[in-house]
């Protein structure tokens, strides 16, 4: 697939959703972060609106969610239309067969990692996965500074996916710019949310472009 970006609704207007996602229609996805207030100390939306927006839409919804209990939960976000759905591993107490349920669903499932929370205990279940999100920010809140410490967490997970033959997407999430983009490409990420660096640009579409192209530079260079 190569380079994706997801541009992240967290920043867009909630009052004009349908509209922020045509804003960005060259994105590959449309990245809905899903918050309960308990699993981090922020709330947003949820099935609802999440359906709504599969509707409205042009592009594949991607949602990451930021909640407690996702065993229960994950599955109906695939029911909502979501094309992808994320699941975090420090909220999951049945991994497995939640991601199952996912793909049985006809989504593609991932699993999502705090900056602190290590790969390497979960090698072993790689397989079962579309995809891993590791978090440069800590969940909760859009706008946050890039942790420079997960860049090495990175390249680790794509030598873990090379290990094991997976064709493993490896998605970054949290203080993704221009800034930032290049040195994720060049560690292994291959799919990028970015919110506040899309939506708060002038034309949110030419920032989509830039930012592929950096990355895209970095992996073809």
């Amino acid at each position: 697939m190569g380079i994706q970006i997801a541009p992240s609704i967290l920043t867009a207007d909630f009052a004009h959703l349908a509209d922020e996602a045509a804003a960005v229609s060259n994105a590959d996805w449309l990245h809905v972060d899903v918050m309960d207030n308990h699993f981090v100390p922020n709330l947003t939306l949820g099935l609802p609106i999440v359906e709504s927006l599969a509707k409205a839409a042009a592009q594949p919804l991607d949602c990451h969610l930021m909640i407690e209990d996702p065993d229960r939960w994950a599955p109906g976000y695939v029911e909502a239309g979501a094309s992808s759905v994320t699941f975090h591993i420090e909220a999951c107490r049945a991994p497995i067969r939640t991601a199952r349920e996912i793909r049985a669903k006809g989504a593609r499932a991932a699993m999502a990692l705090k900056p602190a929370t290590p790969i390497e205990p979960y090698e072993d279940i790689l397989a079962e996965f579309d995809m891993i999100l590791i978090m440069t920010v800590e969940p909760g809140f859009g706008g946050q500074k890039f942790l420079d410490v997960c860049v090495p967490k990175i390249r680790r997970t794509r030598d873990l996916a090379a290990k094991h033959g997976l064709d493993l997407w490896i998605e970054i999430d949290g203080g993704i710019s221009t800034e930032t983009i290049e040195r994720c490409a060049e560690a292994g990420a291959d799919v990028f949310v970015a919110g506040s660096a899309v939506y708060n640009a002038d034309d949110p579409n030419t920032m989509v472009e830039k930012l592929r192209t950096l990355a895209t530079d970095v992996t073809t260079h």
